[in-house]
């Protein structure tokens, strides 16, 4: 019979831990420790709390709607559609101030046809206007002379769209060259195109002379290059060369221009060798059509510059036309044929006439550095003509690897050639579209 018995906490202040009845029975807790006992590895127990992380703050996925600027001038952002309309129609304040009028109505629901047939402004005016607006708010934005600015005031809308194309630097040396020379949109647009395609054009000749941030040198530069597409002398090159000096902003494109007009003094005073070996050897530019439109046309065999087997060898020389219909028949077959016009200098070629293409245009020796385009050309040459005979004549000849090249006959005459695969009679360009001559 258990009886009972009042069990009393005995505390030990000096140890929160002590309990009678866990002295009382120490076998309880009793344990084997795996090193002796008088070595003790107690530490004391911390009860400070580890603060956890703050969790994350939660990422706000929806802000607050705020409406972008209007594009409108405050004096017309109140109007209605109607009322917009009205101020195009009538032109009412300067053409920055209505511009912005224009792509408002669009987000309106208005088309270019709309806003034309009730304002009387073309879609293609329509975009001018919009498109100069943001070129000159670009102009201020890069802080532009106000009197630069204010030149665009009146008018100037088809002035600086010409410009839009140009970085904003270049809009600010652009917008301040148009208003010192008082450019008109086609002198605008001539200079933007120059300014636009200088960089492009390091290889050219006298490139590093003019430089890139002055407007007047890339404009200068343009006039140059054009120039080297003339004849050397003639009058549509030294009219370029002295424009090109007009607008000139730096002594040395000006050098570089008075230099390239000297030369071409210079010429004029030389005998006429040069005329008379244009005569020789005519370069004419094909025209798109021409072929269809000749009541006379030849056909010759065609052999390629770089070809080392030496097929002009091979090359049928006779070509003949049968029958009522003038069908053509070659000794024997070929690949490549061409059919031109019945030009004075090729009409009679229909036997040991052949053409050789060249890729690039400049490998013809010209005088003075005369044909300088980078194009694809036909030289017509004559098999039955092979003796090197005239100093300033052109004359197919081989090269060491087979291929083709042509020569002038002063400089075949020095290295003791008598004969050559052929007399050059024409030179063929390929059309395009505006051409020069």
């Amino acid at each position: 019979m258990l009886s009972s018995i009042s069990l009393k906490p005995i505390t030990n202040p000096k140890n929160p831990f002590f309990s009678s009845f866990l002295n009382q029975n120490p076998s309880l807790f009793s344990f084997h420790l795996p090193f002796p006992p008088s070595k003790t590895f107690l530490k004391p127990i911390s009860a400070t709390l580890i603060p956890r992380n703050p969790p994350p703050q939660q990422q706000q996925f929806y802000q607050t709607f705020r409406p972008p600027p209007s594009p409108l001038p405050s004096q017309f952002r109140s109007l209605d559609p109607q009322a917009r309309l009205e101020i195009l129609a009538n032109r009412l304040g300067l053409w920055f101030e209505y511009a912005p009028l224009i792509p408002s109505l669009y987000q309106e629901g208005f088309s270019p046809p709309n806003i034309e047939e009730s304002t009387g402004i073309s879609g293609v005016e329509q975009n001018r206007l919009i498109v100069a607006s943001q070129v000159r708010e670009s102009l201020i934005q890069s802080k532009t002379d106000e009197n630069v600015v204010s030149f665009f005031e009146t008018g100037g809308a088809e002035l600086l769209y010409e410009i839009r194309l140009l970085s904003a630097i270049q809009r600010a040396e652009a917008a301040r060259y148009i208003v010192e020379n008082r450019l008109d949109g086609k002198g605008a647009e001539d200079l933007a195109r120059a300014m636009k395609d200088f960089p492009k054009r390091k290889t050219d000749k006298g490139w590093k002379r003019f430089e890139y941030k002055l407007p007047g040198d890339c404009l200068s530069f343009m006039y140059y290059r054009q120039s080297r597409e003339h004849r050397n002398p003639s009058e549509q090159k030294t009219a370029a060369l002295r424009q090109a000096l007009e607008v000139a902003e730096s002594e040395s494109a000006k050098k570089e221009v008075l230099k390239e007009l000297e030369d071409g003094e210079d010429k004029k005073e030389e005998k006429g060798d040069d005329l008379e070996y244009g005569v020789q050897v005519p370069v004419v530019r094909m025209k798109f059509g021409e072929v269809a439109e000749a009541s006379t046309v030849v056909v010759f065999p065609v052999c390629k510059a770089d070809v080392k087997d030496r097929e002009i060898l091979k090359a049928p020389l006779e070509c003949r036309r049968e029958g009522d219909f003038g069908v053509v028949e070659a000794e024997k077959g070929w690949k490549r044929w061409v059919v031109l016009p019945g030009w004075k200098p090729v009409v009679g070629l229909s036997n040991g006439g052949v053409v050789v293409a060249f890729e690039d245009a400049r490998v013809l020796p010209w005088k003075a550095n005369r044909w300088c385009k980078e194009e694809a050309i036909l030289v017509v040459a004559d098999r039955n003509k092979k003796e090197v005979e005239s100093d300033d004549g052109f004359y197919l000849v081989t090269i060491d690897d087979g291929g083709l090249k042509v020569d002038r006959g002063s400089a075949l005459k020095e290295m003791g050639v008598k004969e050559s695969l052929g007399t050059v009679v024409l030179v063929v360009t390929p059309p395009k579209e505006e051409t020069d001559d």
